[in-house]
Parts: C-alpha cells; structure tokens; sequence
C-alpha cells in the first residue's frame, strides 16, 4: 500500500469518527442538562440551534487557517477531545455550584459545535493531494454521516446504559483522540517540527480524561454527597435514570434524577392520601387494583391493608427501582417486604403501553408516577391516556393519580384536574394534603359512573396519618392555589410540561 494512500485511509478514518463524536456530544450535554432541569424538548431543541450555528461559526473560521494543516488538525483534535469529553464533567461540577449551570450549557454547547465546525473543511482541504473535489466531499460527508449514524445507535443502546452520561463523555474524548494518533502516524513528514508539540497535547489529554474515567466511581460520589443531604446507601445510574438512597438518622429518603421521591419520615401522609382517601369513598368492594409507578412498594403496603383485594398489578418502567425496593434492606424495611406478597403482581414496562395492550378491567387505578418534568412523562398526564385508563376500569370502578403540587404548580395541578374532567369521568374530585418533604401536595380522584363514589366515607383503614374528620377539608383549596382557566393537556400539545416548570421555577426549583 502507498504512503498516499494510507493517508487517504487515515483521514477517511478521521472523518468517520469525527462524525460520530460530533453527534454523541450533542447527545451527551442535551441528555445531561434535561435530566437536571427537565423539559427534553426546550433543551434538545436549543442545543441543536446552538451547535449548528457555532459549527457554521466554525467552517467560517476555518478559511482563515494556513500554514501547516497537518498540525492545525491534530490541536484541533486534541482541544476538541479535551473540551467536548470534559462537557459533562463540567455540567455536572456546574450544577452543583448553582447558578453557573446555564452560562457553562451555552458555553460548552457553542465551544464543542464551533470545533467541529471547523472539522469538515479541514479535513476536505488535506483530501485534496488525493482525490478530486467531487469525490473529495462526497467521501468526507458519507463517512462523517457514517459515523453519525453509528452514534445515534450506540448512545441509547450502549454507551448511556452501561457507562452513564459522565463516563460516555469521558470515553468519547479519548475515541476523539484516536484521530491524532492515526493521522499523526501516517503524516509524520507534514508534522516536522510540531510532533513534540503535537505528542504532547495528545498525552496530556489523554491523562487527563483516563484519569477521569478511572475516579469516575469516586468523583460521583463526592458530587453525590455536595448534592444530597445524608449519606449516600446507594447510588446507580439505570438505562432510564440516576437513582440514589439516602439515611440520615430515622430518615430514608430515594431520589430520582434529583427529585426526592419519599422521605421516610413522612410517607404515610402522602401514601395514605393517594391509597387510603380514594378507598374509604369506593362504593362497591375492591377486589382488583393497577398500580402504575410506585415501584417502591409504599403503595403497595397500603393497599394490602383491605382484605377484599385479590389482585395487585403493579406496573413500572424500570426494573431497577422494582428490584431495589425487593432487596435494599432500608427498602424492604420500609415498605415491609410488601412486592414479595402473593397478591402482587409485577410488570416491568410502560404505564402506556400497558394501558394500550391489556384490556382486563380494575375496580381502582392508581397513578403514582413521576411529576411531569419532561416531554416523555408529561404525556402521561394527557387527555388520551386518561381517556384509555377509563376503559380499564370496571362499571364501577375508581382512578387516583398524584397531581403535584397546587401550591408550587398552581397552573400544573389544575391543568391535570382539567385534563381528567375532559377524559369522560363524570365525578372529579380534587383534594390534596401536607407532606412536608413535598410541601402542600395534590391529588385527583375520579370515576365513570357517579354512584361509584360514595358522599360519605366509610371507616378508615388503620392509619397514621388521616382520620375521617380530615377527609371533608382535604377538598377544599385557598382561593391562592386555583386556576380554573388551566388548559387541557394534550399529546400534541403539553401545555402541562410548561405550567409545570414555570411553577416551580417560580420558587427557584
């Protein structure tokens, strides 16, 4: 094989992975800034107007380079490795200093899309010693987008379920760097006198972001216990999302993506207003339950308090969260190993799609998932899906669902009660309750038939918290914490996602 030729090869290599490198930065600060603020879409959509416009930036730059390309190239590389594999790293330092989160997302945004811009014409510019301009460029661009292609499979597939978003970004710097040691292998003449200055950038960033790779276990640690208050029992990283317990004295509290998802010390109120208040109003007996979420089993352990309950299907997305709460032994003490309980059924999959593929009726569903902070969750809080959840439901059967908080998303709260009046429920009942972890909390009952929901409670089941004294005062709202004009929530449009996050950036959340 030629020495021309083998360049040729080299910097076909450069382009392809290039490209994917290119792709999966993009990818990897987009996903990394809406685990941390939410709304996917907003965030998505402005890192790609941002990457685009710096990479346009930095094709225009790029004429402006001369000299010895060979060398421009490969410091190129090497910065580009450093500063897009450190992107996430940076965000997740930023985030826990506060207010520099955003400022740091534009910045390495604009940095990383203005190196690759400058990329594809310097790499068009040494093809040509050895093609023409015509099949220059197509063979640039096909391996480019090659490469691409091949990233946008492995980051969901691959790279993000078995290293996370912070050592992806690490591992993809170093992927980066592959480019100055093959290119500088077979373009040592054109290097001359800037090999040393060359070998040396490539070294130091290559150390640097080992490094990163092999403190990744500890660094994250260290970030985990800046971020939460008490120590840190367990921490993992799922294919869905970052999952950490935390003790601190009598108090457990689980966190997901950030979010406190209970906290020991007070999760009857909140699990005894979503289980116990909807079942002392159900008129007919309850024989079959649908749980969608509260893969905790804190749910569960209320609900296993009736004994006219046969069946409880539980249903959750990430199996990851189901198996802890059977195995972590702060979990199973809590929740009493409540998922190993022969009544329970568990389904790992989407409240969704469960919804979509099974047609069994429930005399009570449950929902007890995540509050709507991204485009993903926010659809199940839709028109559509509340319309398909009551045709599982029996004649006379009942829904609940968790409804965030009325207080902190004023506007959210009353788009969701405003969403299940529009699915065909005939009786909607808003009420809500105190939980201090959460603060003034929201939740919507409802039913087809208005003779399943009794006007008069019966007896309570044992409780902690709740008395039947209560119940008549948890329906009622400050005139403060109505908005009656919210709008439905709808797949097509989620109104719901923006009333969320407004509301609670409002009290700085």
């Amino acid at each position: 094989m030629t020495s021309n030729t083998k360049q040729s090869k080299a910097l076909v290599y450069a382009a392809f992975v290039a490209g994917l490198c290119s792709i999966v930065y993009e990818l990897l600060i987009a996903t990394t800034v809406s685990y941390f603020l939410g709304d996917s879409v907003t965030y998505f959509s402005l890192t790609i107007g941002l990457y685009m416009a710096a990479m346009g930036a930095g094709s225009y730059c790029s004429k402006y380079v001369s000299g010895n390309l060979v060398k421009h190239f490969l410091l190129l590389e090497v910065l580009l490795a450093a500063v897009g594999g450190l992107s996430v790293p940076m965000l997740y330092l930023s985030y826990v200093a506060g207010d520099v989160f955003i400022p740091t997302y534009v910045v390495c945004t604009l940095a990383v899309g203005f190196l690759i811009g400058m990329e594809i014409p310097f790499l068009t510019r040494l093809m040509e010693d050895f093609q023409t301009l015509k099949s220059n460029i197509a063979n640039i661009l096909s391996f480019d987008y090659v490469g691409a292609l091949i990233a946008t499979i492995a980051f969901p597939f691959f790279l993000l379920p078995n290293f996370g978003n912070y050592q992806s970004s690490l591992i993809l710097g170093l992927i980066n760097l592959s480019i100055v040691v093959v290119v500088a292998r077979y373009f040592k003449a054109e290097l001359s006198d800037s090999k040393l200055k060359v070998t040396t950038a490539c070294a130091t960033v290559f150390l640097v972001l080992a490094l990163g790779i092999v403190m990744t276990k500890f660094t994250l640690e260290r970030w985990d216990d800046a971020l939460f208050n008490g120590r840190i029992v367990h921490a993992e990283q799922t294919v869905y999302q970052k999952i950490v317990i935390t003790q601190e004295r009598d108090d457990t509290r689980m966190f997901l993506n950030g979010n406190i998802q209970f906290s020991s010390v007070d999760e009857h109120r909140y699990h005894e207003a979503l289980v116990v208040y909807p079942m002392a109003y159900i008129a007919q007996p309850v024989k079959r339950v649908l749980l969608l979420g509260a893969g905790d089993g804190l749910a569960v352990k209320q609900l296993l308090k009736y004994e006219s309950i046969q069946e409880i299907v539980l249903v959750d997305l990430d199996q990851r969260v189901v198996e802890l709460a059977q195995e972590n032994p702060y979990l199973t003490r809590l929740n009493e190993n409540s998922l190993e309980h022969k009544k329970v059924t568990l389904v790992q999959g989407d409240a969704f799609g469960y919804l979509d593929e099974n047609t069994q009726a429930f005399d009570l569903i449950i929902s007890d998932l995540p509050d709507p902070n991204n485009i993903s969750l926010a659809r199940l809080y839709t028109r559509h899906f509340y319309r398909l959840l009551a045709t599982r439901l029996t004649q006379n059967g009942v829904f609940v669902t968790q409804a965030t908080s009325p207080y902190y998303a004023t506007k959210a709260y009353w788009s969701i009660v405003n969403t299940v009046r529009s699915a065909g429920f005939s009786v909607v009942t808003p009420y809500h309750s105190d939980v201090p972890s959460f603060g003034n909390w929201g939740f919507v009952m409802a039913s087809v038939d208005a003779s399943s929901i009794m006007s008069k409670p019966r007896a309570l089941a044992s409780t902690q918290y709740l008395n039947e004294d209560m119940l008549a005062s948890m329906r009622v709202f400050a005139k403060d914490v109505i908005y009656e004009d919210a709008e439905v929530n709808r797949i097509d449009k989620p109104i719901l996602l923006d009333y969320y996050l407004e509301g609670w950036r409002t009290y700085g959340y």
